[in-house]
């Protein structure tokens, strides 16, 4: 019985072993396609990486063109004025029409003390009135000016022309009235009317605003801020006026200037003009102005532009939208990413040899032999520009150093280089490296300038240069992707 019992054991345990499964591994495969595509991938994902990281060149054309600037400027008005006061308390009639030259001791206005003569002229002018052809020439006039000058932006200016016809009205049916006032006068009961005089010649205008005694020194950039403290007062004809109130101005001189604010770079280029070409946007009529330049306390640039004429024509104007007619700076057009400054070693005229073996410049400069013994040797250099002022070279700093000697061609006299000055330039790519090239800036906004072309060591049309200077440093090689060159405009 044992035996058979032993017998059984051992057959369940073969059993068991029998039954149990072992998972199979399949061994790695490695072979040379796998290797490939691993080494390509990584390759791809390093790339990325650094195209990510890296700055990309992209080289731009150079074009010849010209720069659309904005010369459209509002001013303000400066032109000797004087404000007559009222003396009598009493209501003002006027008899010189607005914009009219007036004589010294001619009538502008009366003052009626009680007011009943007003009373009487109104109930004058109640009967039936006819204009002559003079009086309607006058209203057509003003009429015609005002719709050829009227600007939405500057909605205040048909508030002046109302004011103006209104006065124009006024003083038209006052003049009818003058040769009979001595009767309405003794019909109101008594002596109630002052007469009163211009003191002097003059243009007469019926408004004031307080800039009557601006000076071209005074303009600050809260000057043309008509939205804050400017206002302009009109005089109004037939209104009852204290003694003391301002009545009616007179503009005794003909000539006048109109100031505007610029950048100081601009207002260079302007005052070398001497005299510039303006149009008036209000009625699009042109005149020279004589050009003068100020730096005022607000340390703001500004352009005084003197006029002899035309006085007469914006007498109720204080402030004017003007367009300069100056001629587009034409020359190399260049975005100004590209622009770079760079430091330079100053060389007198003398110690630079023009054309070396290689038809290059070269300069001749002192070196120290095996056995220390003090030599020569030439050398040939790139020269960057020259100042026909003070008869310098600018030569590359990477070449010389601060300190070396540089001998004249004929051996007798020294020169230390030890003088830096800075030139502003651009990276010109056409050899495949950065290399760097001077540039005279005519003209520049806030995306391109115009240089100067045909310069000697400057760029000339279609160039390749570097679009954005950070990018590279001096003498980089250059390898330009296919895509990255900027078309022209």
């Amino acid at each position: 019985m044992a035996k058979k019992r032993k017998s059984s054991k051992n057959n369940s345990s073969k059993s068991n072993s029998r039954n149990k499964i072992t998972k199979y591994r399949k061994p790695l495969n490695v072979n040379i396609g796998m290797i490939i595509f691993s080494v390509i991938f990584f390759y791809v994902v390093i790339s990325v990486i650094m195209y990510f990281q890296t700055s990309h060149i992209v080289r731009y054309e150079v074009e010849e063109g010209s720069l659309a600037t904005n010369n459209i400027y509002r001013g303000v008005i400066i032109r000797d004025e004087t404000v007559v006061f009222n003396q009598s308390a009493g209501y003002v009639n006027y008899y010189a029409r607005e914009g009219e030259r007036v004589a010294k001791n001619a009538l502008v206005y009366i003052v009626d003390e009680t007011g009943r003569l007003s009373e009487n002229l109104e109930a004058a002018a109640m009967g039936e009135n006819s204009l002559s052809e003079k009086d309607l020439a006058e209203f057509k006039s003003e009429i015609i000016n005002f719709v050829h000058s009227f600007d939405c932006t500057h909605f205040e200016s048909a508030y002046d022309a109302k004011y103006a016809l209104k006065n124009t009205v006024l003083k038209l049916a006052n003049v009818r009235m003058l040769d009979n006032i001595s009767d309405l006068s003794s019909a109101a009961g008594g002596n109630i009317i002052n007469y009163f005089y211009a003191p002097t010649t003059g243009i007469v205008s019926y408004w004031t605003d307080g800039y009557e005694n601006l000076k071209v020194q005074d303009v600050t950039a809260d000057t043309f801020d008509t939205k804050k403290d400017y206002e302009k007062k009109q005089i109004l004809s037939n209104s009852l006026m204290a003694a003391g109130d301002a009545v009616y101005k007179l503009s005794t001189n003909e000539n006048w200037s109109l100031v505007i604010p610029v950048d100081a770079a601009r207002g260079a280029e302007l005052l070398k003009e001497e005299f510039v070409k303006v149009r008036f946007l209000k009625n699009q009529y042109e005149s020279w102005g004589e050009v003068d330049l100020f730096t005022n306390a607000d340390g703001n640039t500004y352009l005084q532009l003197s006029f002899t004429n035309s006085m007469l024509t914006f007498v109720n104007d204080r402030f004017l939208d003007v367009e300069l007619i100056v001629e587009d700076e034409i020359g190399l057009k260049i975005p100004v990413s590209s622009i770079v400054q760079k430091e330079f070693f100053l060389v007198p005229e003398d110690f630079v040899i023009p054309g070396g073996n290689n038809g290059g410049d070269s300069i001749m400069r002192q070196c120290f032999l095996e056995d220390g013994t003090i030599s020569s040797e030439v050398l040939e250099v790139e020269v960057y520009n020259f100042d026909s002022e003070s008869k310098e070279y600018y030569l590359d700093s990477s070449i010389l150093d601060a300190g070396t000697v540089l001998y004249k061609l004929d051996g007798q006299e020294t020169f230390t280089v030890s003088k830096r000055a800075t030139l502003i330039g651009v990276y010109n790519m056409n050899r495949g490296y950065a290399d760097f090239k001077q540039i005279n800036i005519l003209y520049q906004n806030d995306e391109y300038a115009i240089v100067k072309s045909n310069t000697k060591y400057g760029l000339n049309v279609y160039d390749y240069i570097v679009l954005n200077a950070d990018a590279v440093i001096d003498d980089q090689f250059i390898n330009v992707a296919p895509g990255t060159l900027v078309p022209r405009d």
